[in-house]
């Protein structure tokens, strides 16, 4: 019996996320913020932007009725998460924030972020966004990438300078 050529597939899947979620989603921000840290720009991120207590700042964002929570599976198992914040302009126009869209790195290539990122949209335009923003840092070739790639562009450019 040999092998018949069929090649194994993982099984991509996307779901909202529930407070039975809270743990792993946890976990995934961690990474993620760990991540970014030392790249350039992360400094000032960690700081700013990204989730210091993500156990209370996810919790927060799952029982929050606007914007949405999603996890991403491989063959079962969590290991991608995205947060989308509805924000509400002063014209009353509602712009989309993708605040987190993670892929750990061992599930990185297979398509997990772009089935997270169609979900993201999706609640997106269900809830009547106009648009959608997400923050890349400089350098970070690869995110840049994906998120041209599935049509965001620049539209402003954030400049620092370290004083310390």
């Amino acid at each position: 019996m040999g092998d018949s050529g069929a090649s194994v597939h993982p099984v991509i899947s996307i779901r909202k996320a529930g407070p039975d979620d809270l743990v792993v989603l946890t976990h995934l921000a961690l990474l993620a913020v760990d991540e970014q840290r030392d790249s350039r720009g992360g400094a000032v991120w960690s700081r700013r932007e990204a989730r210091v207590d993500p156990a209370t700042s996810l919790a927060d964002a799952l029982a929050t009725p606007t914007g949405s929570v999603f996890v991403g599976a491989l063959d079962g198992e969590i290991v991608a998460y995205g947060v989308l914040a509805l924000e509400t302009l002063t014209d009353g126009g509602v712009l989309g924030r993708i605040e987190d869209l993670f892929v750990a790195p061992q599930a990185r290539g297979i398509g997990l972020g772009e089935a997270l990122m169609a979900a993201i949209v999706e609640s997106a335009v269900e809830a009547g966004c106009f648009g959608l923003d997400a923050l890349v840092l400089p350098g970070n070739r690869a995110t840049k990438n994906f998120f041209e790639a599935s049509g965001l562009t620049a539209r402003a450019i954030v400049v620092h300078r370290s004083l310390g």
